[in-house]
């Protein structure tokens, strides 16, 4: 019995070894069907909790993980350095083993430019870690990465994302880089930032009690504070948000780091600080934006683009400026409709709008600079909105509602406010603290993050799907006498997206498409503009490549070719900087 016994143990440690060893060099994790929750990987190879926030640290550690678990799929990068020196990496994701990556539509996502807007790194990790964790459990997914590639830049901002998480911050500070300037023009840099007058890491607001004050606190909340009617005597005024004067120039927190917007800072309609605030010198001052631009014009294989900021529930596209709206034509606007409006569907409590006449005036914007200098489709989603709460659309905004305070009481059980306590202030005298915490109400709470991410990262895939996906169709081969042949073919677009934007085509942004006949003497090329009445246009230069300024979303164009000799050997080579690249083989099919 206890050899027998020792028989069996051996025997059960070489199978479990040997199947850790096949898991350990398959790139497939081992899905359990009754564990796996439909849409989510039941046994992911790397491990998160999208519940909550990460670090810079967490972040590149995720990088890593990804990379090693799917090598295939992963691979992760620094295209350039912050103000302050650390990297900002993109990950590119797609099926390495399937054609060159640079030469496949490509999908551009960033988040985090403003540094307190969080989830838009979460939400862009998120996708990654979807589409790798997916891609052998959803044929769709291993479809899309075998024909498209997504460059990713969960934060574009590192600096002041690690400054918000670890300094004391308002829920609304930190929104800007950390470049300092003399704000307050007295010759001194940064001198007056934020006080956390308890040192509990969290930047609220300063109450005094005053006869003359306009505020009383609410009677059902006591977090609250709200403004008395008319009539009626108020108990406090309020002070601002929580600090001191530290230069003694009499004004609180008026010299923070950073009063400047890095989305103010891009190659379209840029304007000058007096006309666009938080604008900087000139188009591309920080190295950040320096990066991202340096790394948009290495890859004009980008066609699609999302960007996520917050707050508002909102889907976004340009133009940030009313006198732009001559540049997005109806084909391009149709395009951003049949995106945006199935992105309404996926996102519920999001509108799509105009940033201009829906949101307010951008100059400089990110958005404008990806659409109308490079012809890419652009979005900007600004996540998180009440809406969220109890699923329910009040009419009022962030700052009005009191829906975050009845939430807070009911799902949050108090969490997210700091509890007004009394402070003795050496400017004010006695005061009280108290308000919400900075990772309430313009970031999500933790069990509402994974959803948005889901959703957010769903709508980007839909984008990305609708990139360009071309094929060789109804090619034919036929005789014309004396050694000449007539070659001819359909290229078809079989998604929304055309290969260049109306914009793009209109004032030549990228080069055009090449459609390109190799192995044979070619005579003479020509597009077919109509088939039924023989109507062409003639390739005047270098015949055997075809120039087609575009190819729109679920459309063909048609070329043709007069060769000498048997084109048996030919081959087409479509090559599109957006719509990618691809080879067919000329199948003769000779006519008399």
């Amino acid at each position: 019995m206890r050899f027998s016994h020792k028989i069996l143990t051996l025997a059960l440690a070489f199978s479990v070894g040997t199947a850790m060893a096949q898991q350990k060099n398959d790139d497939a994790p081992k899905e359990i069907a009754g564990l796996r929750a439909v849409g989510s990987p039941s046994n992911p190879k790397v491990q998160m909790n999208w519940s909550r926030y990460h670090d810079l640290k967490q972040m590149e550690q995720f990088y890593k993980d990804l990379q090693k678990a799917y090598p295939n799929l992963v691979k992760y990068e620094s295209i350039g350095k912050s103000y302050e020196g650390r990297d900002i990496f993109v990950l590119t994701v797609t099926d390495f083993k399937e054609g060159d990556a640079k030469r496949k539509p490509a999908m551009w996502i960033d988040g985090n430019i403003h540094a307190n807007e969080l989830q838009g790194s979460e939400i862009s990790m998120y996708t990654a870690w979807y589409l790798a964790e997916n891609y052998h459990a959803v044929p769709f997914i291993k479809e899309l990465l075998k024909d498209k590639v997504f460059y990713i830049a969960p934060t574009i901002n590192p600096d002041s994302r690690e400054y918000f998480i670890y300094e004391p911050n308002t829920m609304h500070s930190s929104r800007t880089g950390r470049r300092p300037f003399d704000n307050d023009g007295d010759g001194l840099v940064a001198e007056d930032l934020y006080d956390d007058l308890d040192k509990d890491g969290q930047i609220v607001m300063m109450r005094r009690k005053s006869k003359t004050g306009r505020y009383k606190i609410d009677p059902d909340n006591p977090n609250r504070m709200i403004m008395a009617k008319a009539g009626e005597v108020g108990e406090y005024e309020l002070l601002g948000y929580e600090g001191i004067d530290n230069d003694g120039d009499g004004l609180v927190n008026e010299d923070i780091t950073g009063t400047y917007d890095p989305n103010r800072d891009w190659g379209w309609n840029w304007q000058p600080n007096y006309v666009q605030g938080g604008a900087l010198y000139y188009p591309g001052t920080l190295p950040e934006t320096q990066a991202v631009k340096k790394f948009i014009y290495d890859h004009p294989n980008i066609a699609g683009a999302q960007s996520y900021h917050n707050y508002g529930g909102m889907i976004l596209r340009g133009p940030g400026a009313a006198e732009d709206e001559r540049f997005y034509s109806r084909k391009d606007v149709g395009v951003y409709d049949a995106i945006g409006n199935v992105g309404s569907k996926m996102l519920p409590g999001y509108n799509y709008i105009v940033i201009n006449s829906g949101l307010y005036t951008v100059f400089g914007g990110e958005i404008d600079f990806l659409a109308l200098t490079r012809g890419i489709f652009t979005f900007s989603n600004e996540l998180m909105t009440n809406y969220k709460l109890f699923n329910n659309k009040g009419e009022e905004g962030l700052r009005q509602s009191d829906e975050y305070y009845e939430f807070d009481k009911l799902l949050m059980f108090g969490d997210a406010y700091v509890p007004w306590k009394e402070y003795d202030h050496p400017q004010f005298g006695k005061i009280e603290i108290g308000g919400a915490k900075k990772n309430y109400t313009r970031n999500h709470p933790g069990f509402l993050l994974m959803e948005d991410a889901h959703r957010n990262a769903a709508f980007t895939i839909y984008h990305a799907y609708h990139m360009p996906k071309l094929e060789v169709l109804d090619t034919e081969v036929k005789s014309l006498g004396g050694n000449l042949y007539e070659v001819t073919a359909s290229i078809w677009n079989s998604r929304i997206i055309p290969t260049h934007s109306d914009h793009d085509v209109r004032h030549k942004i990228e080069r055009p498409n090449h459609i390109r006949l190799e192995g044979a003497q070619v005579i003479a090329g020509m597009r077919v503009m109509n088939a039924d009445f023989n109507e062409t246009k003639e390739q005047r230069f270098k015949p055997e490549q075809i120039e087609v300024p575009t190819i729109e979303g679920t459309t063909a164009v048609k070329v043709k070719w007069i060769v000498k000799g048997n084109p048996s050997s030919a081959k087409i080579i479509v090559d599109s900087p957006k719509g990618g690249y691809l080879e067919h083989s000329l199948k003769t099919n000779n006519k008399s």
